[in-house]
């Protein structure tokens, strides 16, 4: 940890740091849980400038404001650290997707009259663009696809049947989304298994988000990239909060989303996903 970050958390806490041990993090941050004179535990996120910190707390500070979820409490924040209430981790009970999916269900209760958020942040370390809309389709197809497709573009990703796929899908984009309308709730916006922990009470805690006011067929369809939540975490969730009919025909449209933001940080290795998916709607 460097001097300069021990200075302002000591400052800013009347304490001193006496230990700190690494935890193992994501790709962008250096992650360890820090402990004070006085016996204090905190979970401290480094190794970046920038806004990317002050979106991250924005986005926790938005997740308690539902009451759904277990989030941790931000204590500081600069453009070089993010500082966090420290949850000892748990271990999951039977009934712990069981109560995963019903949270899930309330958070998304939680609405807003516009989609988008007050403002831009982050989807990994790529930029996402949160410009208020009253319109869904117009928000995901701008803010999300064509804003993901085009830094494909830009980065030389984007081959021929790539341009194909995405022109099927911005002419189809109206008759695919075609009532499923509902109000902008609030969304994790990032939730696959490496973004929840367990607490000590064996309840599910939400991190790293990349919130907005948003469709929740998006958040529950990022749940699906990578698996890891159980059958009993989506029957809790419907019948928590049933969605409309043909939700799993709309689930690759929302898929395509992250894996184009998943090619545009990892490379091409994710460029025939992201065609499959565009093609699933010819």
């Amino acid at each position: 940890m460097n001097n300069s970050i021990i200075q302002q958390i000591e400052d800013q806490l009347q304490c001193s740091i006496t230990s700190q041990e690494t935890t193992g993090g994501g790709c962008i941050a250096q992650t360890s849980i820090i402990t004070t004179n006085d016996g204090r535990k905190y979970f401290l996120k480094q190794g970046f400038e920038g806004d990317l910190f002050q979106k991250e707390a924005n986005g926790l500070i938005e997740l308690r404001k539902a009451k759904a979820f277990v989030v941790p409490e931000v204590i500081m924040v600069t453009n070089n650290f993010l500082l966090l209430e420290a949850i000892e981790p748990g271990n999951k009970e039977n009934s712990f997707f069981t109560a995963f999916g019903a949270a899930f269900a309330h958070l998304h209760q939680y609405t807003n009259v516009q989609f988008g958020f007050f403002e831009d942040n982050y989807i990994g370390s790529t930029p996402q663009i949160n410009t208020v809309s009253t319109s869904w389709m117009e928000f995901y197809f701008n803010h999300r696809l064509l804003y993901q497709y085009q830094l494909a573009e830009q980065k030389g990703y984007a081959d021929e049947h790539m341009r194909d796929g995405f022109h099927i899908i911005e002419k189809r984009l109206p008759a695919i989304l075609d009532g499923s309308e509902e109000k902008p709730c609030l969304l994790h916006g990032d939730l696959w298994g490496g973004n929840y922990m367990v607490d000590p009470n064996g309840e599910p805690v939400l991190i790293d988000p990349a919130v907005y006011y948003g469709h929740r067929e998006a958040d529950l369809a990022m749940t699906k990239l990578f698996g890891g939540f159980s059958a009993e975490f989506y029957s809790s969730y419907f019948n928590t909060y049933p969605l409309k009919e043909g939700y799993q025909y709309r689930e690759n449209i929302y898929l395509l989303y992250h894996v184009l933001n998943h090619l545009n940080l990892f490379g091409t290795s994710y460029r025939s996903q992201a065609i499959q998916l565009m093609n699933s709607y010819r």
